[in-house]
């Protein structure tokens, strides 16, 4: 399955969360590249948009290979397929501490004035674009499983085999719409794979708040 762009991905899982629709979910989005989805998806099902925000933790030779991820709390995962790279425990530590420092600021920049939604009791949708490794979601699920959400939801379009393996003990349900046996890099299912900006996703988490 090739999608248009992420908008029309968002379409095409929308309707596969149909069932939310109405019931006063929250949809999360991880930043930044979701964030465009997320709004759609809240939009389709009358629900609030929020962020999850987790950073993946870069492999020092490769910095589009997660070895792992970390959430906004400090919480991080190192991914098994990490061990055998041999990366030392100093880099992992400042990586995890730089990424830190960027979540600190996006939550700053994305919703001044307010902290994370209030999840308690509630439906919480988190999407991505894509699952790769799926090591970013783990963080985010575990992320906002700490938030109390009555119900945890992972959403994408397009997703690996180990991504899903990955993280399916961590939600409640999980929606997928493709997952190809080779997959590669998320950016291969979309014909339009523009890089989101800071300032797209502020307009856009802004632009929730007033429809809300």
């Amino acid at each position: 399955m090739i999608f248009d762009d992420r908008r029309d991905a968002a379409e095409k899982l929308a309707a596969q969360l149909e069932q939310y629709r109405g019931m006063h979910a929250a949809v999360l989005a991880i930043p930044r590249g979701a964030i465009e989805m997320g709004s759609a998806i809240a939009r389709h099902l009358d629900a609030e948009l929020d962020v999850a925000l987790v950073r993946k933790l870069r492999c020092p030779w490769d910095e589009e290979f997660a070895i792992g991820a970390v959430d906004e709390s400090g919480w991080s995962y190192i991914a098994p397929h990490a061990e055998p790279l041999a990366i030392s425990a100093q880099y992992i530590e400042s990586e995890r501490q730089e990424q830190l420092a960027v979540l600190k600021a996006r939550r700053a920049r994305y919703t001044p004035g307010r902290g994370p939604l209030d999840l308690a009791g509630r439906i919480a949708i988190v999407v991505d674009d894509g699952l790769a490794t799926g090591s970013t979601m783990r963080a985010a699920l575990h992320a906002v499983r700490a938030r109390n959400p009555a119900k945890l939801v992972c959403a994408v379009p397009v997703a690996s085999v180990e991504g899903i393996e990955c993280v399916r003990p961590y939600a409640d349900e999980v929606v997928c719409l493709s997952m190809p046996a080779h997959f590669g890099a998320v950016a291969r299912f979309y014909r339009s794979f523009p890089q989101v900006t800071d300032e797209t996703a502020i307009r856009l988490l802004r632009e929730s708040e007033h429809h809300a």
